[in-house]
């Protein structure tokens, strides 16, 4: 395993699909395959290495709903419950419907209420304007902030059906980071580092890292037309009012590893048990009924691309992963769980055959073709060498 996947990391790096990459392959008894390739800056001299942090946007979502599944056991959240009763403002803007002659938005109430499992399920009517164009009319008309500002104004935005008729990636998972600070009485960042990320001994996890990890830290590039790749940064939040649960943390692949084989190890990781086996087990299943995944639509290029993994295949949801309900080209079973971070990081967990995987690029725009499909050559390879 680990001669073919250097070969095919490294050869993604000679021809410029990463600047670098990091990567990890786990079973459920420790670390498969490890490795990094390629520099943590195009033209720099620093190597990526397996302790390389990165930004993993919303790989972050499995952590917060993995805390928030803490507190459902717990009986401090529920489920199914309106998730207003923990934080009043979710789902208070209403359903929006339309706009006015003078292009205000027009809003109605939801026919239901939002629950933690509508957030943890991206069914709430929450979306993300990257890939909505009616949140993005709404967000100009009012003026209202960006989520990546981390103002609370940002998450008060109108849901865009009434919850629990449609799937539609967003903030769910933001609010639910903040229905686990009201319950915990901590900052998300607080509540992980004790009760999740601390236990499981994922100690490069955070939302505020240090100086020595900001040493460790791959910078971020933007895809050129030419194709070539170029460092940018994405501009700081000014006055940052809360830690984005669906997307904040840094975090390293060997990190990542460890959260995997929690998974893997229903709930318990090295005599550590930080969720129940039944968790676990419903955290891995369809939680959205007949509804299923569909293709995000682009509104902002220089973010994301139209973005699906295994377009055309039927996909379904957990708490909080995507779920194939078949056997994908690259060799995973159907019921294997997966997802990803805006900069291009993704991780795919196959409890059937106990093997999971995590990789870390820092490209944009997301579903960037070729880091996506220097990923998916390194799952195939994984798949290969079984």
């Amino acid at each position: 395993m680990k001669q073919v996947i250097d070969s095919v990391l490294q050869s993604g790096v000679d021809r410029g699909a990463v600047a670098g990459v990091t990567a990890i392959v786990v079973d459920r008894d420790g670390v498969r395959f490890e490795g990094g390739f390629g520099r943590r800056e195009v033209g720099g001299n620093a190597d990526m290495t397996f302790d390389t942090v990165g930004a993993i946007f919303s790989m972050t979502k499995a952590i917060t709903a993995a805390a928030a599944m803490q507190l459902v056991e717990q009986g401090r959240l529920d489920l199914d419950a309106p998730a207003s009763d923990v934080c009043p403002a979710i789902g208070a803007q209403g359903v929006l419907t339309g706009f006015d002659a003078d292009g205000q938005p027009i809003t109605r109430p939801p026919a239901t209420p939002v629950t933690l499992r509508h957030l943890l399920t991206h069914t709430s009517g929450y979306v993300y304007d990257i890939w909505n164009p009616s949140l993005t009319k709404w967000t100009i008309a009012t003026g209202a902030p960006g989520v990546f500002s981390l103002q609370k104004a940002a998450l008060e935005t109108p849901l865009m059906f009434d919850p629990g008729t449609d799937w539609e990636y967003g903030i769910g998972i933001d609010w639910a980071g903040l229905m686990v600070e009201a319950v915990a009485g901590q900052t998300l960042g607080q509540y992980l580092a004790e009760h999740l990320t601390g236990p499981l001994g994922m100690s490069d996890t955070t939302f505020s890292p240090t100086a020595e990890q900001a040493a460790r830290t791959a910078s971020l590039h933007a895809r050129l037309p030419d194709g070539g790749l170029t460092p940018i940064s994405l501009p700081a939040a000014e006055a940052p009012e809360f830690e984005m649960g669906g997307g904040g943390l840094v975090s390293t692949v060997h990190d990542y590893g460890r959260f995997m084989r929690m998974i893997l190890n229903d709930g318990s990781l090295e005599g550590t048990r930080v969720l129940r086996a039944e968790t676990v087990q419903l955290m891995s299943s369809n939680n959205i009924g007949d509804l299923r995944v569909k293709m995000l639509r682009t509104e902002a290029p220089t973010l994301s691309a139209d973005a699906e993994f295994f377009p055309g295949e039927p996909k379904t949801w957990g708490l909080s992963f995507q779920i194939n309900e078949e056997p994908a080209s690259t060799g995973r079973p159907a019921g294997t769980l997966m997802w990803a971070g805006l900069a291009n990081s993704f991780q795919w967990i196959d409890r059937q055959n106990g093997i999971a995987g995590a990789y870390l690029s820092q490209i944009l725009p997301f579903a960037d073709p070729a880091t996506l499909g220097l990923y998916l050559e390194m799952e195939t390879a994984v798949y290969d060498s079984l």
